[in-house]
């Protein structure tokens, strides 16, 4: 980690994508075991299958000049069942023979959003990975790396080579929680804290104080998306899928904007200091026990 000279401001891309959501009938599944998008010619979007697993969780590849982020690692640890090295292996490969940097020493980075199953299942498949760094999603080894053991409160800046990201710690829906800022794409990526779905809270209080810093990090910053990790909303306002479902045909978006955060924290202000369930047309707060 270091400091990285700016670029340019980030300019919003179109995600002209149709994310798989599962088929009819699981055992009839043809979509892919995950769905790749370049959303440009240094950032991939990962999609994982329903089929394999409903929480069908979003990851995220980011190419630097010296080395390349992984974030998250889905839902499903088998290899066999979901090559999620072998898909990133490849990416890496066609990345690199078209930046005609073959020879040079390249360094895979392997983060996460949070700590929960879904998004580190995969860790496994790269952990005896050549020229890796893995960081455990547990918040004493994750925040130790990132140095919010000492200064929660900071913002922290990973240098990837010619691409910088700033990482703010976000609990409330997990005590590992953080958020991490795409300085090249304008991304802001949000993990469970924010997407287009069920926003668990296991510290109400934690959780307020999160998307108020948020809000507060994008009053100074060009934010291109806000993009989350899941989709469980409908397009029609309020409606969720049900828990475990493995058939999303109309589904909204995966890219939010400052717009939703806004609306998150206004709900947090209306739902009052307690915890409440609290439904909005793009997403619910679902408190949960700890």
């Amino acid at each position: 980690m270091s400091d990285v000279a700016e670029h340019d401001a980030p300019v919003a891309q179109p995600i002209d994508v149709t994310w798989i959501h599962g088929s009819v009938s699981s055992k009839h599944n043809t979509d892919p075991d995950v769905q790749v998008f370049w959303y440009d010619a240094d950032t991939v979007i990962l999609r994982q299958n329903k089929a394999i697993d409903y929480e069908a969780p979003f990851m995220f590849l980011l190419f630097g000049q010296s080395r390349v982020l992984l974030l998250d690692t889905g839902a499903t640890g088998s290899q066999d069942f979901f090559p999620l090295r072998t898909i990133v292996d490849d990416l890496i490969a066609s990345w690199r023979e078209r930046n005609d940097c073959g020879g040079i020493h390249y360094e895979l980075l392997v983060l996460h959003t949070h700590s929960h199953g879904d998004h580190v299942a995969g860790d496994n498949q790269f952990a005896d990975r050549p020229d890796t760094t893995l960081i455990s999603a547990d918040k004493e080894p994750a925040w130790r790396y990132f140095g919010f053991d000492r200064d929660p409160d900071a913002v922290v800046t990973i240098d990837l080579g010619q691409r910088a990201l700033d990482v703010l710690a976000t609990p409330g829906h997990d005590p590992s929680a953080v958020t991490f800022y795409d300085r090249r794409s304008g991304i802001l990526f949000t993990g469970d804290t924010v997407y287009r779905g069920r926003l668990y809270i296991v510290d109400w209080q934690a959780f307020t104080n999160s998307i108020d810093r948020l809000v507060d990090f994008c009053a100074s910053h060009t934010i291109t998306h806000v993009i989350g990790c899941h989709i469980e909303m409908t397009r029609t306002a309020g409606v969720d899928y049900p828990v475990m479902t493995t058939y999303q045909p109309d589904e909204p978006p995966l890219e939010m904007s400052v717009e939703h955060l806004r609306a998150v924290q206004a709900a947090l202000r209306e739902a009052g200091p307690e915890p409440v369930r609290y439904v909005c047309d793009d997403f619910i707060l679902w408190p949960e026990d700890p």
